[in-house]
């Protein structure tokens, strides 16, 4: 909830001071529209008005929600005119939550020529977002899918959201070669489920695993957090129905049965909790430069940039990029290339620096990686193979020496596909999850992309020479999937960035959990 107080604003009124209030717009995600989302009162008569009224936000991490704050001079008339205007001032939401202890102040702009004073931001994370939910499900008699054996039966649980749509927010792990399943019990928070709303729709999918991911479909039910909460008291069981089985079949009466044997609720740390105890999110960017990506300067390479628009890397560092470094208080990234040869001797290597300084890796803002990136493209030869595993090492190697939760690494790999490393990456994957990072591979052309799927760990826990990693660190998209088919980059940003980014606050919780360490208190 952003409360506002500007100050020292410009005085508009001849005899007397001005009365503010502040208008919030905010922005439709992908478009540049802006919609008008409330108003503070008005404060008559004062320069430096503190506003009670709160505006009250649903916060995500993993989108870009622009915020325009506009002060117009208050009630006197209904006409806010550009005469009258005292300033605006644009931010995102995330910069407010990532600025020192939720506070943020901006300059007011907008009246040429004239200082219009500032504006000062605070936000606060209202409490019911910090429940967390303990809950425990087996199924009986599920439909037979596997043509040798029983089904190897996992559940998929998607919130619904304002526009009717569905959101994955879960999946178990696959219980193999039953038709009785019982899954290990999982926590999830209560926002992540319902968002807040315990009335809100909450669908689950039954499904058998496949090895190829071209898991059958066994059958939905429906319910909500309330409705799931009741099990504190009592069993509930669900009937699970495959609606195309229940159209064909006459005598169809069901696909098995689901019961929640267990459902407990305690409040937690949250992701805010962290950021506004002064956890740092640090970005390094790790990019591919192998030559199955085609030659740069030609329109069919991976790597072209026309002057019309940004190539996939680009838009893919870009998307994530801008997002994550208001999180980030210092703003230098260290950006690596990999597979490519370098000059002065044209050795091939698997981490050079973007910015050719070994010294000091680290580029200036997100514009800064994407200069460095293009420079990269006109001085080193792509070559090959595709090893991950070195640049893993690396960013490992730097969160390995903070470890008390103040730090918290993503490393963002964008690759066009085929990885040869495999038994070396997974061996730093397991590593590093023990760490405080996490892991983001995009995957960009038009390359299968299986092995990735593997790496990714949401179905399998990732494993390597016996040792299974600690916590999944590792989130895997191909870019194709979120490209808008009319063209729209902002929008196919938009999308991408909420996919992969999605995760990374339950990754940085369980990290901060498994090592019991506890958010820094905000000095008040």
């Amino acid at each position: 909830t952003p409360g506002s107080s500007p100050r020292n604003l410009l005085d508009m009124d001849t005899f007397s001071k001005s009365d503010p209030v502040v208008v919030l717009f905010v922005q439709v995600s992908g478009s540049s529209e802006w919609k008008e989302f409330g108003r503070t009162e008005v404060i008559d008569n004062t320069l430096n008005p503190d506003f009670v009224r709160k505006f009250v936000l649903d916060y995500y991490f993993e989108e870009k929600q622009n915020l325009r704050f506009d002060v117009p001079p208050g009630s006197h008339s209904a006409f806010l005119g550009a005469q009258d205007f005292l300033g605006q001032a644009f931010v995102a939401l995330g910069e407010v939550i990532g600025s020192q202890r939720g506070r943020l102040e901006r300059p007011l702009t907008g009246v040429p020529g004239k200082r219009c004073g500032t504006i000062l931001l605070l936000a606060e994370e209202l409490s019911n977002c910090r429940d967390i939910v303990t809950m425990q499900l087996c199924a009986n008699k599920l439909d037979k899918k596997d043509f040798f054996g029983k089904s190897d039966p996992f559940l998929v649980f998607y919130r619904s959201n304002e526009d009717g749509t569905f959101t994955i927010c879960h999946k178990t792990e696959v219980v193999k070669n039953t038709l009785n399943p019982v899954w290990q019990p999982f926590t999830i928070p209560v926002r992540a489920l319902c968002n807040g709303d315990y009335d809100r729709t909450v669908k689950i999918d039954v499904y058998d695993w496949d090895r190829d991911g071209s898991h059958d479909f066994i059958g939905e039910f429906a319910t909500s957090y309330r409705e799931l909460s009741r099990a504190q008291s009592q069993f509930t069981v669900y009937e699970v129905l495959n609606p195309r089985k229940k159209c064909k079949k006459k005598k169809y009466v069901n696909s098995g049965t689901v019961t929640l044997l267990s459902f407990s609720v305690e409040s937690e740390f949250t992701f805010v909790d962290y950021i506004r105890g002064g956890t740092q999110l640090n970005f390094t960017v790790a990019i591919d430069f192998t030559a199955s990506n085609g030659l740069p300067s030609q329109p069919t390479s991976l790597h072209y940039a026309s002057p019309y628009q940004l190539s996939a890397y680009a838009l893919a560092l870009k998307a994530v990029g801008e997002i994550i470094q208001d999180y980030d208080s210092d703003k230098l990234f260290p950006a690596y290339g990999f597979g490519a040869k370098v000059p002065p001797d044209g050795k091939i290597s698997h981490q050079f620096p973007l910015n050719n300084n070994v010294e000091n890796p680290s580029c200036a803002g997100i514009e800064g990686v994407l200069e460095s990136y293009l420079q990269s493209l006109r001085t080193v030869q792509l070559y090959g193979p595709t090893n991950f595993a070195p640049v893993i090492n690396q960013v490992a190697g730097t969160a390995a020496q903070v470890t008390d939760g103040s730090q918290y690494h993503v490393l963002l790999i964008i690759t066009d596909g085929v990885i040869s490393d495999m038994l070396q990456t997974k061996e730093a994957i397991v590593t590093a999850s023990s760490l405080p990072m996490s892991i983001i591979i995009v995957g960009v052309g038009p390359a299968e992309f299986e092995a990735m799927e593997e790496l990714d760990g949401d179905e399998v826990r990732l494993s390597s020479r016996g040792r299974y990693a600690e916590r999944d660190i590792v989130q895997f998209v191909p870019f194709r999937d979120y490209v808008d088919d009319s063209g729209n980059q902002v929008l196919s940003m938009a999308r991408l960035a909420k996919d992969v980014l999605a995760e990374i606050p339950e990754q940085l919780l369980s990290y901060m959990k498994t090592r019991d360490i506890k958010p820094r208190r905000a000095d008040p």
